[in-house]
């Protein structure tokens, strides 16, 4: 690419006070310019004044919560519903075998917090297989393919900094069966860290911006720009089930919940569990004035978050687990709204080089990021609608490395474990206490297809991986 000369980059800086973008630029060889000048011209620096300036929006989000009230729901395979569980599954199953659904898995963090230095889908997380997050997602993608007769199509979005290592991981493990036309990978945007005190960009080093990704709710816009979203159209996907890596209990493309979505002619579903304390850190699924919002647990007020109803319950309850149904015209529709979705600002450390080139590691948070979240979707959603789901069979988030109180790896493998014996004893085998099982999605997505598929002589005395050949 031509690079245009340093004063004229340098005049367009100064018009928003970053032209220290251009500190080392003297010293860079031509192919570090020409990056450097790449980063720089991908930044809206006018929307980045106008974040910094504004700052948080924290009377909107306590005018909010003041209004909120818990949610209408479903609650998956209750007989209760509005919808019956039977009707909303075999709904579901009908979009299914007509090749009408996704999937789209967003995997753009990196297990710092695991102490895993690699992309967190890569992390093992098998009880006894020591699967991956990826394996174990995607051949859930694979298997619900299978059972409906129509490849479910599997969209990963990466970030900058888990891309290579992603694609690379998946060509080396032959994509774990997915055909080559059914993994699509896409990339998610960027946007600048600035210093918290003077909101200047900052440098990473000499010839980088400190750029980190822009959230999940950059998804709409990466996944439109990318051509995937035209393309999955065009192929007759309707829908697309929307998930994150690190939980691995997730029922991707569940026929129950996709039938609810379709039957409630709903434009944006999503799954929450039931908070077990005021503080739980999860986002908070509260109506206000008739449609959904998403109130982060750092932003719902202590009072809100104190409410009880009569029987003394929770009154905001619903915790979101970031497991949705969209429409992919919604989708389409929403990629061309930017504005529909705000930018967050959080502060973080972020490592960063001073004016002499020295790289700074900040030990207290020193500047501000800005992030899109995928939830600020659901205002602008028709037919909004809410599942709850059981905490104990889907949703075991990986979060933290060992040694915290919970969200690690052996919390996470605890629950694998305990679901899965589960299964097992429905289907009339026998497993001691204490010991591991893990089933894999290739044998069964559920109990039901356990119990049609598993030996009815099988006996488990130690650690057991029930794959696609039964092995142990």
């Amino acid at each position: 690419m031509t690079v245009p000369e340093k004063e004229w980059i340098f005049a367009r800086l100064a018009r928003y006070g970053q032209e220290h973008l251009l500190r080392f630029w003297d010293e860079l060889e031509p192919e570090q310019r020409e990056a450097l000048w790449e980063e720089i011209d991908r930044i809206d620096f006018a929307l980045i004044e106008r974040l910094y300036r504004g700052g948080m929006d924290d009377e909107r989000v306590r005018q909010l919560a003041a209004r909120a009230t818990s949610p209408p729901f479903f609650r998956l395979g209750d007989p209760g519903n509005p919808i019956p569980p039977g009707e909303a599954r075999r709904r579901g199953e009908e979009a299914l075998r007509a090749g009408e659904v996704g999937a789209v898995l967003v995997a753009g963090g990196q297990g710092t917090r695991l102490g895993f230095d690699r992309p967190k889908g890569m992390y093992p997380i098998g009880p006894v297989s020591g699967h991956s997050l990826f394996q174990i997602h995607a051949e859930k993608v694979l298997a619900t393919g299978r059972r409906y007769g129509r490849p479910v199509p599997l969209c990963l979005m990466t970030s900058p900094a888990t891309h290579d290592a992603t694609v690379t991981f998946f060509a080396q493990h032959g994509r774990f069966g997915l055909a080559e036309d059914q993994l699509h990978v896409f990339c998610q945007g960027t946007m600048p860290a600035v210093d918290a005190a003077s909101g200047k960009v900052l440098l990473a080093d000499r010839g980088h911006l400190a750029l980190s990704p822009d959230g999940h709710g950059g998804m709409p816009a990466a996944i439109s720009s990318s051509g995937l979203l035209g393309q999955l159209h065009r192929r007759g996907i309707r829908r697309l089930f929307y998930f994150q890596v690190d939980n691995p209990l997730v029922r991707v493309c569940d026929p129950e919940f996709i039938g609810y979505h379709l039957l409630a002619r709903s434009e944006l579903s999503t799954q929450v569990v039931r908070k077990t304390s005021p503080a739980d850190r999860v986002g908070n699924v509260v109506q206000v004035d008739g449609r959904l919002h998403v109130i982060e647990y750092s932003d719902l007020p202590e009072e809100v978050a104190q409410r009880r109803n009569p029987d003394g319950s929770l009154a905001i309850w619903a915790g979101s687990i970031a497991v949705h149904v969209f429409d992919v015209d919604f989708l389409r529709r929403m990629a061309t709204e930017a504005e529909r979705l705000p930018f967050h600002l959080a502060h973080k450390k972020v490592a960063y080089v001073d004016e002499d080139g020295r790289r700074v590691e900040p030990d207290r948070p020193n500047a501000i990021k800005f992030e899109r979240f995928i939830f600020d979707l659901m205002p602008a959603a028709a037919n909004a609608i809410v599942v709850e789901v059981d905490r104990r069979t889907d949703f075991a988030p990986l979060k933290n490395a060992s040694g915290h109180q919970e969200d690690t790896p052996e919390t996470v493998r605890v629950q694998m474990v305990a679901l899965h014996a589960r299964w097992l004893e429905a289907a009339g085998v026998s497993v001691p206490p204490g010991v591991p099982v893990e089933i894999s999605p290739l044998v069964a997505l559920d109990a039901d297809q356990l119990a049609a598929n598993v030996p009815h002589d099988l006996r488990i005395t130690g650690p057991t991986y029930l794959g696609p050949t039964l092995t142990r």
